[in-house]
């Protein structure tokens, strides 16, 4: 967690006096070296700054010491900040009155601390310390006191750190393990940060994608605990640590959600230090324990499955939980090897997932990587990473375990124009948001079939005209009427876009089901267009638009965008869609439309993209450039083919008669 120029990172090393911090500190001196770190004794600090010293410093009266102890602080935090070091601080936060605590820290330490390491040593050494430490002479303390003092301190410790945002944790007896750990702690915190956290994710994920990125086409990314399980893995191993069932969860509940650490990447990292505190061989126990107990859902599990015998679909997951536990999940399941985990807990799994590291994942697999992503999750820390995915699924989970606050957060993020999909798992349970703006859809054998098709070998969308059609001609005849032109040229444009859309376009790309109100008070089926949420309808303007219109009105849900050149269509008017429909009420050459392909194409190689136009010039349409011709995922509409090449002006261009500028040109 390396410092900024404004906020250096300072760790305190507290503990009750004769609990080893000098010690401590010596040791980390010499493992350490200075270049990187500035060690402090905050003692020495403090007779430094006082006339008199440490003699003089203890006659003063409380109130001013207190004073001094938050210029010693800043004066440390100053010297780390010009110094761009990791300061490392031996400092009280109580001191033992004979009967009780008095508190001495201030507010500028919980201000200017990132981290506090509490030396948790046994009473009994630390009496045997305190009684040989030929240096120091120190009052005498039963066992009994210093065990109600070090009880005392901690605790206060804790809550201290938990309020004001300061990772905590613990190192119990001083022995040459225990010194080595903490300076791969420190060695740690000076070489993690939010940026590097995010660079090691990138670096994870591509070491997965990087085998056989040019082969992949979807990519499957899922939230492990509550996802592809009903059980919570991090609050059962620490109910397995703690042997208190599933309440051990609130050794992580306590930091995420509290209004200082929310969900944040300092919670997580957090958590690491929580988890560091467990011995590896306890660690290896639990994860192994836990990871028995896990039974994925049979629907999920035969997805996976599938994948693994597919060479174009990838699946992961990616979890704020524990790697390991997943890991040995996955690998216990033969069938399962073939899925990646990136997750984090220990510090050794070099990263920590957080709901944005999660997003940031799906976005580099799309854009860099220019696979389709299907994301699966099912709380609120799962919505940054489904609403960057270009197909969401909101996995439901039993109502008496699901999260509580992923209704509110999920209609919050549908308000923001998130448009997921939830699956019933466990079967049977019931949906979010009941009767609203999230469909249910059933994971049978046509899910898995649409999620794992070859992209690239999809039904071609091919080229369809209606010239010949009864109906296409009765809805020209007033669009190639001279006499017709401004609001009722305008309405006959709007006519035919909607019966081209509902005759042709709907077959073309297809239709799905979807829940209506029937008119005696149940649901029952109706349909839209296919992925009508994620369809795009483009009016080329300004002639395109009154067709456009018509589209709009046979796909409402649908967006709209006007554009007049190919940089109009942005990258979220055009990645994460299924469709793009180009609609223009005359194609001649189509060199405008081929822009706007080739300018779609450069941001995604395969979103559908179908042509819509009035008029279509026949060798445009039976001859349309090779690498139009052969992208499957492009198609043509056109209600009418005309071999007329004549270019209209004036009175003969079909946008000035839309809108009486006939004059103008």
């Amino acid at each position: 967690m390396s410092g900024t120029e404004d906020t250096p990172v300072v760790v305190g090393i507290y503990g009750v006096s004769g609990c080893g911090k000098t010690t401590l500190i010596e040791h980390l001196k010499k493992n350490l070296g200075e270049r990187d770190f500035a060690f402090f004794d905050g003692s020495q600090i403090l007779s430094s700054i006082v006339r008199g010293g440490p003699i003089a410093f203890e006659r003063k009266p409380e109130a001013e010491k207190a004073i001094y102890r938050e210029i010693a602080i800043t004066h440390i935090a100053g010297m780390c900040q010009s110094s761009r070091k990791i300061g490392i601080v031996a400092g009280h936060l109580t001191f033992w009155t004979g009967t009780g605590v008095m508190e001495v820290h201030t507010q500028a330490d919980l201000e200017i601390y990132t981290h506090i390491l509490y030396l948790d040593t046994p009473a009994e050494t630390i009496a045997e310390y305190r009684l040989n430490d030929p240096n120091r002479t120190r009052p005498e303390m039963s066992v009994g006191d210093l065990r109600r003092w070090q009880w005392s301190e901690k605790s206060r410790a804790k809550t201290l750190c938990r309020q004001h945002g300061i990772m905590f944790f613990t190192q119990h007896a001083p022995s040459e393990d225990g010194f080595a750990r903490v300076a791969r702690l420190m060695r740690d915190i000076r070489d993690h940060s939010e940026e590097e956290n995010l660079r090691r994710a990138m670096a994870r994920l591509d070491d997965i994608m990087a085998p056989s990125a040019n082969k992949i086409e979807t990519v499957l990314v899922f939230d492990a605990d509550k996802t592809l399980a009903t059980m919570d893995t991090g609050a059962r191993f620490w109910g397995e640590h703690l042997k208190m069932g599933e309440d051990g969860s609130n050794r992580l509940k306590q930091y995420f959600g509290h209004p200082v650490w929310g969900y944040s990447y300092k919670a997580f990292r957090q958590a690491t230090l929580l988890y560091e505190e467990i011995p590896e061989a306890e660690f290896d126990r639990v994860c192994e324990v836990v990871a028995k107990e896990v039974v994925l859902h049979p629907e999920l599990a035969d997805l996976l499955e599938q994948v693994g015998y597919l060479t174009h679909v990838r699946a992961m997951v990616v979890t704020c939980g524990m790697k390991r536990i997943w890991e040995e999940v996955l690998q216990s399941l033969h069938s399962f090897t073939h899925v990646e985990v990136i997750g984090g807990a220990r510090i050794s799994d070099g990263l920590v997932v957080t709901p944005g590291i999660k997003a940031a994942i799906v976005e580099r697999l799309r854009k860099h990587y220019g696979v389709q992503v299907y994301a699966f999750g099912d709380s609120e820390v799962d919505i940054p990473m489904l609403v960057a995915a270009d197909h969401a699924f909101v996995v439901t989970g039993d109502v008496e375990t699901r999260s509580k606050n992923m209704d509110q957060a999920l209609l919050n993020a549908v308000r923001d124009g998130f448009r997921p999909k939830q699956i019933l798992l466990p079967a049977g349970s019931i949906p979010r948001l009941a009767h609203g703006p999230v469909p249910v859809v059933e994971m049978d054998a046509a899910f898995a079939t649409s999620v794992l098709a070859r992209r690239s070998n999809a039904s071609k969308l091919g080229r369809v005209h209606a010239t010949d059609s009864m109906a296409a001609k009765l809805l020209m005849t007033p669009m190639r009427d001279a006499v017709i032109a401004g609001p009722g040229l305008r309405e006959a444009h709007r006519r035919a876009g909607w019966w081209i859309a509902t005759q042709h376009v709907s077959e073309m790309i297809g239709c799905e089901e979807t829940k209506i109100a029937h008119v005696q008070g149940f649901q029952t089926e109706g349909y839209r267009l296919l992925d009508e949420e994620q369809t795009v309808i483009v009016a080329m303007m300004r002639g395109g638009e009154p067709m456009a219109l018509g589209v709009s009105e046979a796909f409402p849900a649908a967006m709209f965008v006007h554009a007049k050149t190919p940089e109009d269509l942005m990258e979220q008017h055009i990645r994460g869609q299924s469709a793009l429909l180009l609609v223009d009420s005359v194609v001649n050459s189509g060199k405008t439309i081929v822009d706007f392909i080739e300018h779609i194409r450069k941001i995604d190689k395969a979103v559908r993209i179908v042509v819509v136009a009035g008029v279509m010039q026949a060798r445009f349409f039976n001859q349309p450039p090779a690498h139009v011709q052969t992208d499957w995922n492009i198609g043509l509409v056109a209600m009418r083919l005309s071999d007329n090449e004549f270019k209209g002006k004036g009175q003969t261009d079909t946008g000035n008669r839309l809108f009486n500028t006939t004059q103008l040109d």
